[in-house]
C-alpha cells in the first residue's frame, strides 16, 4: 500500500515534515509512504489552470492520484492552515489528469500535524477538515494526532517522544484498516 505525504510547511527543519519522515518509520508492514515536497507549486490561478496544469501541479495531481491514500501534515499559523497547503489543496480539488473530477473527490485523507504552541494543531486540523469536505474528501480516522509543544517531542528533525511515537503509530494503524476495508 502507498501513502502519499505532504507537509504544509516548506521550512527545512519543519516539525510536520520531521512527522511525516516518522510516520515512514512507524508505517504498519507492507506501507510505504513517499514524501511530496509543495516546493514551486505555484499559486492557483484559474488562467494558468486553463492553459493546462504546469508541472508541478500535475505532478501533484499524478501523485494523489496514483496513492493508496493521502497524509497531511497541518502547521498552525495564525490559528489556521499554511497557505501553502490551502494553495496545494485548491489545486488538487480542481479536475485533471483527463478526470471530470479532482484527484481529491471521494478520498479518505489522514490528517496529522506539529506546533510549538500548547493546543498543537487543533484549529488548523478542524478547518483542514472542512476545507477538504468542500473538496469532496473526508478526513479519517477521527481521532487526532496533535503534537503540542513540538519543539521539546521533535529533536534535530526526528520525532523522540515516546507518546508521541505511540500515537502517530495508532493513528495510521487507523487509517490503514479504513483504506484495508475500502474506505479510500
Amino acid at each position: 500500500m502507498k501513502i502519499l505525504g505532504i507537509s504544509g510547511s516548506l521550512r527545512r527543519a519543519s516539525f510536520n515534515t520531521a512527522l511525516l519522515h516518522a510516520a515512514q518509520e512507524l508505517a504498519p508492514e507492507g506501507v510505504s509512504i513517499a514524501i511530496h515536497d509543495l516546493h514551486g507549486l505555484p499559486l492557483f490561478d484559474q488562467d494558468v489552470e486553463e492553459q493546462g496544469d504546469p508541472a508541478p501541479v500535475a505532478a501533484l495531481k499524478q501523485a494523489i492520484e496514483e496513492a493508496d491514500g493521502v497524509l497531511l501534515a497541518s502547521p498552525e499559523y495564525n490559528g489556521g492552515i499554511t497557505g501553502v497547503l490551502k494553495n496545494a489543496i485548491d489545486w488538487a480539488s480542481r479536475p485533471g489528469l483527463g478526470r471530470p473530477a479532482s484527484v481529491l473527490a471521494g478520498r479518505r485523507i489522514c490528517i496529522v500535524g506539529a506546533s510549538p504552541g500548547i493546543t498543537g494543531t487543533v484549529r488548523a486540523q478542524d478547518q483542514l477538515r472542512q476545507v477538504l469536505r468542500r473538496a469532496g474528501a473526508a478526513a479519517e480516522p477521527q481521532s487526532e494526532v496533535l503534537v503540542f509543544q513540538a519543539h521539546t517531542k521533535i529533536l534535530d528533525g526526528k520525532l523522540v517522544d515516546e507518546r508521541t511515537r505511540e500515537a502517530l503509530a495508532r493513528h495510521l494503524k487507523s487509517y490503514v484498516a479504513l483504506l484495508q476495508a475500502g474506505v479510500r
